[in-house]
């Protein structure tokens, strides 16, 4: 997984696999789930991305948060960019 945060347009961009992406789907909150030919997700476009990870962060308790995201860095680092 791989995940790149665009600064100037608050996008938090989530990369699940290398397969290549043959659809796209927009969910009711506005973001963007790519996927393959066998309907696997292989990408995610959260745009608004500083709001959704300030949501996330009231909805999840900080030490779930700590537990969850200790061994993924780069979810932490995207999430303090905004913070």
């Amino acid at each position: 997984m791989k995940v790149h945060y665009d600064k100037d347009e608050d996008i938090l961009m989530i990369v699940l696999s290398n397969k290549k992406i043959d659809d796209s789907y927009e969910t009711k909150e506005g973001n963007i789930v790519s996927v393959a030919q066998d309907r696997e997700p292989v990408m995610i476009d959260i745009f608004r991305a500083s709001k959704f990870l300030k949501d996330l962060g009231k909805a999840i308790p900080r030490k779930v948060q700590k537990e969850l995201w200790s061994s993924q860095s780069s979810i932490v680092v995207a999430h303090r960019i905004r913070r």
